[in-house]
């Protein structure tokens, strides 16, 4: 009967936050997702996906980048068109990272942060980042290809310390149990 679950097909990845106080410098959260091929799923990234890029064959881009958390709503929007994704691909994980220029922060130092995984009209994770506040990134959705070929969510906010370049290279990697 697996051939029935269709899986994880399109999905949208939201973060918002508010704006620094005034006469502090901005606070910038960025969306990233790194994708990971079926031969080296725990390796390198095939491709990161951030602010100024998307992936090659348009199936993950930046629908929304803010700068500073100004405005209603969720400030960046990832969307993720998982059912498009070549099949050479087993893994795509998403995160938020904390520009750290000017000063360094952390998420406790982000006022009102919070994220949402939707797949259309389906929520299937939010969080406020409570559980990760010393972290300066962090991931929140892993998305893996399953034996049938379909893909599934596996919910989860895991905070990382390093700097963005560092996050970014390993964001992938096993966590140990």
């Amino acid at each position: 009967m697996s051939g029935l679950s269709k899986g994880i097909g399109k999905v949208e990845v939201a973060v918002k936050w508010d704006p620094s106080p005034a006469g502090q410098p901005p606070t910038d959260l960025d969306l990233v997702a790194a994708t990971y091929q079926a031969g080296d799923p725990q390796g390198d990234p095939a491709y990161v996906v951030h602010f100024d890029s998307r992936s090659p064959d348009g199936t993950i881009f930046l629908n929304r980048d803010s700068r500073d958390g100004q405005g209603f709503g969720w400030d960046e929007v990832m969307t993720l068109e998982l059912d498009r994704l070549d099949d050479g691909y087993a893994r795509v994980v998403v995160g938020v990272v904390i520009q750290q220029r000017p000063v360094r922060r952390t998420f406790a130092g982000v006022l009102a942060a919070g994220m949402r995984v939707s797949e259309g009209y389906t929520v299937l994770a939010e969080d406020d980042f409570g559980g990760v506040l010393g972290a300066t990134a962090a991931t929140v959705a892993e998305f893996a290809r399953n034996e049938a070929g379909t893909w599934e969510f596996r919910p989860g906010v895991h905070g990382f310390a390093d700097d963005p370049e560092t996050f970014l290279r390993d964001m992938g990697r096993a966590r140990p149990s």
